[in-house]
Protein backbone atom coordinates (compact mmCIF):
# COMPACT_ATOMS: atom_id res chain seq x y z
CA UNK A 1 0.00 0.00 0.00
CA UNK A 2 0.86 3.49 -0.88
CA UNK A 3 2.50 5.40 2.54
CA UNK A 4 2.04 8.29 1.20
CA UNK A 5 -1.78 7.62 1.02
CA UNK A 6 -3.38 10.50 2.70
CA UNK A 7 -0.99 12.85 1.31
CA UNK A 8 -3.08 16.16 0.44
CA UNK A 9 -5.99 15.07 2.42
CA UNK A 10 -7.50 17.54 5.08
CA UNK A 11 -8.82 15.95 7.71
CA UNK A 12 -10.71 17.18 10.93
CA UNK A 13 -10.29 14.84 14.10
CA UNK A 14 -12.39 15.92 17.49
CA UNK A 15 -11.24 14.59 20.90
CA UNK A 16 -7.69 14.92 19.33
CA UNK A 17 -5.28 16.69 22.09
CA UNK A 18 -4.49 12.94 23.51
CA UNK A 19 -5.12 9.39 23.20
CA UNK A 20 -6.59 8.04 20.23
CA UNK A 21 -6.90 11.36 18.64
CA UNK A 22 -4.09 12.81 19.26
CA UNK A 23 -2.23 9.09 17.66
CA UNK A 24 -4.13 9.81 14.77
CA UNK A 25 -3.67 13.00 14.11
CA UNK A 26 0.13 12.97 14.30
CA UNK A 27 -0.09 9.45 11.98
CA UNK A 28 -2.12 10.73 9.32
CA UNK A 29 0.25 14.38 9.11
CA UNK A 30 3.08 11.86 9.13
CA UNK A 31 1.26 10.87 5.89
CA UNK A 32 0.73 13.77 4.35
CA UNK A 33 -2.72 15.00 5.45
CA UNK A 34 -2.97 18.44 7.09
CA UNK A 35 -5.08 17.98 10.40
CA UNK A 36 -7.43 20.37 12.50
CA UNK A 37 -7.05 19.45 15.93
CA UNK A 38 -10.74 19.77 17.53
CA UNK A 39 -10.73 19.45 21.36
CA UNK A 40 -12.96 21.28 24.67
CA UNK A 41 -9.07 21.85 25.60
CA UNK A 42 -7.12 24.04 23.54
CA UNK A 43 -3.65 24.77 24.90
CA UNK A 44 -3.46 21.12 24.64
CA UNK A 45 -4.55 20.71 21.07
CA UNK A 46 -2.01 24.10 19.89
CA UNK A 47 0.22 21.91 21.97
CA UNK A 48 -0.43 18.86 19.16
CA UNK A 49 -0.39 20.86 16.28
CA UNK A 50 2.97 22.61 17.13
CA UNK A 51 4.31 19.11 17.53
CA UNK A 52 3.13 17.90 14.26
CA UNK A 53 4.07 21.36 12.64
CA UNK A 54 7.41 20.76 13.85
CA UNK A 55 7.89 17.34 12.52
CA UNK A 56 7.33 19.07 9.41
CA UNK A 57 5.18 16.63 7.38
CA UNK A 58 1.73 17.37 7.12
CA UNK A 59 0.37 20.80 8.45
CA UNK A 60 -1.73 21.00 11.34
CA UNK A 61 -4.38 24.23 13.06
CA UNK A 62 -5.55 23.72 17.05
CA UNK A 63 -9.59 24.86 17.12
CA UNK A 64 -10.91 24.81 20.46
CA UNK A 65 -14.45 23.31 20.79
CA UNK A 66 -17.53 21.80 22.41
CA UNK A 67 -18.08 19.01 20.53
CA UNK A 68 -21.68 19.30 21.49
CA UNK A 69 -22.52 22.32 20.66
CA UNK A 70 -23.47 22.90 16.36
CA UNK A 71 -21.68 26.09 16.09
CA UNK A 72 -18.43 24.62 16.88
CA UNK A 73 -18.81 22.02 14.98
CA UNK A 74 -19.60 24.30 12.06
CA UNK A 75 -16.46 26.54 12.94
CA UNK A 76 -14.24 23.46 13.04
CA UNK A 77 -15.18 22.84 9.86
CA UNK A 78 -15.36 26.25 8.61
CA UNK A 79 -11.55 26.51 10.34
CA UNK A 80 -10.36 23.17 8.24
CA UNK A 81 -11.40 25.07 5.15
CA UNK A 82 -10.09 28.42 5.95
CA UNK A 83 -6.59 26.54 6.77
CA UNK A 84 -6.75 23.98 4.03
CA UNK A 85 -9.12 24.77 1.35
CA UNK A 86 -11.37 21.88 1.65
CA UNK A 87 -12.25 19.23 3.70
CA UNK A 88 -11.78 15.69 2.56
CA UNK A 89 -12.07 13.52 6.20
CA UNK A 90 -13.97 13.78 9.27
CA UNK A 91 -12.72 11.17 11.89
CA UNK A 92 -15.20 11.97 14.87
CA UNK A 93 -13.10 10.49 17.99
CA UNK A 94 -14.33 12.89 20.90
CA UNK A 95 -15.96 10.84 23.66
CA UNK A 96 -16.19 9.81 27.01
CA UNK A 97 -17.07 7.67 30.02
CA UNK A 98 -18.58 8.33 33.55
CA UNK A 99 -18.95 4.31 35.14
CA UNK A 100 -22.11 3.54 36.93
CA UNK A 101 -23.73 0.79 38.34
CA UNK A 102 -27.27 0.00 36.29
CA UNK A 103 -29.46 1.42 39.28
CA UNK A 104 -26.66 3.97 39.96
CA UNK A 105 -26.99 5.74 36.98
CA UNK A 106 -28.97 9.10 37.09
CA UNK A 107 -30.15 11.67 34.31
CA UNK A 108 -26.79 13.61 34.77
CA UNK A 109 -25.02 10.71 34.17
CA UNK A 110 -26.79 9.53 31.26
CA UNK A 111 -27.06 13.02 29.42
CA UNK A 112 -23.66 13.78 29.26
CA UNK A 113 -22.40 10.61 27.98
CA UNK A 114 -25.05 10.57 25.45
CA UNK A 115 -24.24 14.06 24.93
CA UNK A 116 -20.57 13.76 24.19
CA UNK A 117 -20.71 10.23 22.69
CA UNK A 118 -23.70 10.16 20.21
CA UNK A 119 -25.57 14.14 19.76
CA UNK A 120 -21.55 15.39 19.17
CA UNK A 121 -21.27 12.52 16.57
CA UNK A 122 -24.31 13.32 14.83
CA UNK A 123 -23.37 17.46 14.79
CA UNK A 124 -20.40 16.57 13.55
CA UNK A 125 -21.08 14.18 10.87
CA UNK A 126 -24.34 16.39 9.47
CA UNK A 127 -21.96 20.26 9.47
CA UNK A 128 -19.04 18.14 7.79
CA UNK A 129 -21.34 16.52 5.17
CA UNK A 130 -22.65 19.96 4.32
CA UNK A 131 -19.22 21.26 3.58
CA UNK A 132 -18.29 18.15 1.43
CA UNK A 133 -21.38 18.25 -0.25
CA UNK A 134 -20.95 22.03 -1.68
CA UNK A 135 -17.49 21.12 -2.25
CA UNK A 136 -18.71 18.43 -4.70
CA UNK A 137 -16.26 15.72 -4.45
CA UNK A 138 -17.30 13.49 -2.29
CA UNK A 139 -15.42 12.60 1.54
CA UNK A 140 -15.04 10.56 4.07
CA UNK A 141 -16.55 10.26 7.93
CA UNK A 142 -14.87 8.11 10.20
CA UNK A 143 -16.69 7.27 13.81
CA UNK A 144 -15.34 6.17 17.02
CA UNK A 145 -17.27 3.13 17.97
CA UNK A 146 -16.20 0.59 21.02
CA UNK A 147 -16.47 -3.14 21.69
CA UNK A 148 -19.47 -1.41 23.83
CA UNK A 149 -21.14 -0.98 20.95
CA UNK A 150 -21.30 -4.93 21.09
CA UNK A 151 -22.28 -6.06 24.08
CA UNK A 152 -23.86 -4.45 27.23
CA UNK A 153 -21.65 -4.06 30.76
CA UNK A 154 -23.57 -3.68 34.01
CA UNK A 155 -21.64 -0.60 35.48
CA UNK A 156 -21.02 1.45 32.19
CA UNK A 157 -24.82 1.28 30.73
CA UNK A 158 -24.56 4.84 29.14
CA UNK A 159 -21.67 4.23 27.55
CA UNK A 160 -22.63 1.23 25.90
CA UNK A 161 -25.93 2.84 24.73
CA UNK A 162 -24.22 5.55 23.02
CA UNK A 163 -21.76 3.86 21.25
CA UNK A 164 -24.48 1.31 20.13
CA UNK A 165 -26.12 4.69 19.04
CA UNK A 166 -22.29 5.15 17.05
CA UNK A 167 -23.14 2.06 15.04
CA UNK A 168 -27.11 3.18 13.91
CA UNK A 169 -25.72 6.59 12.90
CA UNK A 170 -23.05 5.01 11.04
CA UNK A 171 -25.65 2.82 8.98
CA UNK A 172 -28.31 5.74 8.82
CA UNK A 173 -25.55 8.33 7.36
CA UNK A 174 -24.23 6.33 4.80
CA UNK A 175 -27.12 5.11 3.12
CA UNK A 176 -28.27 8.60 3.12
CA UNK A 177 -24.58 10.22 2.13
CA UNK A 178 -24.08 7.53 -0.44
CA UNK A 179 -25.42 9.87 -3.61
CA UNK A 180 -23.11 12.43 -2.55
CA UNK A 181 -19.68 10.20 -2.71
CA UNK A 182 -19.40 10.32 0.68
CA UNK A 183 -18.40 6.86 2.64
CA UNK A 184 -19.45 6.76 6.40
CA UNK A 185 -17.80 3.90 8.82
CA UNK A 186 -16.15 3.42 11.76
CA UNK A 187 -14.32 1.52 14.29
CA UNK A 188 -14.58 -0.01 17.33
CA UNK A 189 -11.34 -0.36 19.67
CA UNK A 190 -11.16 -2.64 22.76
CA UNK A 191 -9.25 -1.79 25.77
CA UNK A 192 -6.72 0.88 24.71
CA UNK A 193 -4.63 1.91 26.98
CA UNK A 194 -5.11 5.81 27.00
CA UNK A 195 -5.66 8.60 29.83
CA UNK A 196 -9.59 7.86 29.45
CA UNK A 197 -8.70 4.28 30.46
CA UNK A 198 -6.97 5.65 33.28
CA UNK A 199 -9.75 8.23 34.51
CA UNK A 200 -12.23 5.02 34.01
CA UNK A 201 -10.18 2.56 36.28
CA UNK A 202 -10.24 5.55 38.76
CA UNK A 203 -13.99 5.55 38.71
CA UNK A 204 -14.43 1.64 38.87
CA UNK A 205 -12.30 1.72 42.43
CA UNK A 206 -14.98 4.87 43.45
CA UNK A 207 -17.75 2.54 42.58
CA UNK A 208 -16.25 -0.15 43.97
CA UNK A 209 -16.04 -2.13 40.92
CA UNK A 210 -12.00 -3.12 41.32
CA UNK A 211 -9.60 -2.50 44.30
CA UNK A 212 -6.80 -1.23 43.03
CA UNK A 213 -5.40 0.53 40.36
CA UNK A 214 -4.97 -1.46 37.13
CA UNK A 215 -6.90 -4.33 38.46
CA UNK A 216 -10.32 -3.24 36.13
CA UNK A 217 -7.93 -3.33 32.80
CA UNK A 218 -5.95 -6.41 33.84
CA UNK A 219 -9.58 -8.14 34.38
CA UNK A 220 -11.30 -6.73 31.26
CA UNK A 221 -8.23 -7.82 29.40
CA UNK A 222 -8.05 -11.75 29.89
CA UNK A 223 -10.59 -12.06 26.76
CA UNK A 224 -7.55 -10.69 24.28
CA UNK A 225 -6.37 -13.24 22.44
CA UNK A 226 -3.53 -11.13 21.00
CA UNK A 227 -2.45 -11.25 24.97
CA UNK A 228 -1.97 -7.38 25.70
CA UNK A 229 -4.15 -4.34 25.29
CA UNK A 230 -4.05 -1.86 22.46
CA UNK A 231 -1.83 0.89 22.53
CA UNK A 232 -2.78 4.11 20.40
CA UNK A 233 -0.61 3.16 17.65
CA UNK A 234 -2.21 0.00 17.11
CA UNK A 235 -5.39 1.75 15.99
CA UNK A 236 -4.07 3.92 13.21
CA UNK A 237 -3.29 1.40 10.75
CA UNK A 238 -7.41 0.89 10.23
CA UNK A 239 -8.11 4.04 10.96
CA UNK A 240 -5.73 5.34 7.92
CA UNK A 241 -7.58 2.56 5.55
CA UNK A 242 -10.54 3.91 6.45
CA UNK A 243 -9.51 7.38 5.55
CA UNK A 244 -8.12 6.68 2.51
CA UNK A 245 -9.11 5.82 -0.72
CA UNK A 246 -7.97 2.49 0.21
CA UNK A 247 -11.32 2.20 1.56
CA UNK A 248 -13.76 3.50 -1.09
CA UNK A 249 -15.38 0.37 -1.88
CA UNK A 250 -16.85 0.54 2.37
CA UNK A 251 -19.58 2.26 3.75
CA UNK A 252 -22.17 1.87 6.48
CA UNK A 253 -19.50 -0.94 8.08
CA UNK A 254 -18.09 -0.83 11.66
CA UNK A 255 -14.27 -2.17 12.10
CA UNK A 256 -13.66 -4.31 14.73
CA UNK A 257 -10.00 -3.53 16.02
CA UNK A 258 -9.65 -5.31 19.60
CA UNK A 259 -7.39 -7.81 19.81
CA UNK A 260 -9.47 -10.38 19.28
CA UNK A 261 -12.08 -9.41 22.31
CA UNK A 262 -15.51 -9.97 20.62
CA UNK A 263 -15.30 -12.32 17.77
CA UNK A 264 -18.61 -11.43 15.44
Amino acid sequence: MDPNRLNGKNILITGAARGMGAANAESFAAQGANVCIGDLDGDEAQKMAEKINAAGNGKAIAVTMDVTLRQDNSAAVAATVEAFGSINVGLFNAGLNKPRFFMDIDEDNWDMIMNVNTKAMWLGMQETARQMIAQGAGGKIVNTASIASRQGYDNVAPYCASKWAVVSLTQSAARDLAKHDITVTGFAPGVVATEMWEEVDRDLMAIGASERPGQAMEEFSTAILKGRVAQPADITGTTTFLASADSDYMTGQIVMIDGGMTLI
